[in-house]
């Protein structure tokens, strides 16, 4: 059931509510795990990697959000339930406990990376059915790349 009638075909509403859900999903999660290494990064680099991290949180909360309120504008019903990010999340899993600066900086590269490449498919899925959601996953994408730069820097 839809409360909210879609402008877009019922073909192009499944692509673009697909990539919008599959893209919520994504961004739940990145927060979630970059708050969890937050909470327990440690090291000689604790406090640059801590403050970096809650700039993804805000990032991805933020993005979160936006994408959220697109897919209810487009009658899609957004779905960020703790069982649909675990299921469908592109992140792997964090290790419990105390986690190393250097190991943080390495999850947080690949979790951005795995969550990068799939929105980069979402824009493409996007570009005919509905310009409107492509171009929120292109600035989103292009916040998380600055994320994922950042992150490569420390690394380096």
């Amino acid at each position: 059931m839809s409360v909210v009638k879609s402008s877009l075909s019922d073909a192009d509403l499944k692509t673009v509510g697909g990539s919008l859900k599959g893209a919520l999903v994504d961004l739940v999660d990145l927060g979630l795990v970059a708050k969890q290494v937050h909470w327990n990064v440690v090291g000689p680099r604790f406090r640059s990697v801590h403050l970096q991290l809650d700039e993804v949180v805000d990032t991805a909360r933020q993005h979160s959000d936006t994408v959220a309120e697109r897919c209810s504008a487009i009658g899609v019903s957004p779905d960020g339930r703790a069982a649909s990010v675990a299921a469908q999340s592109a992140i792997g899993s964090v290790s419990e406990g105390w986690i190393k600066d250097v190991d943080v900086v390495r999850t947080m590269v690949d979790a951005l990376g795995a969550v990068i490449a799939r929105m980069r498919e979402r824009i493409e899925a996007t570009d005919e059915p509905d310009p409107v959601s492509q171009d929120i996953l292109i600035q989103l994408t292009a916040d998380l790349e600055k994320h994922a730069w950042m992150f490569q820097a420390e690394s380096a």
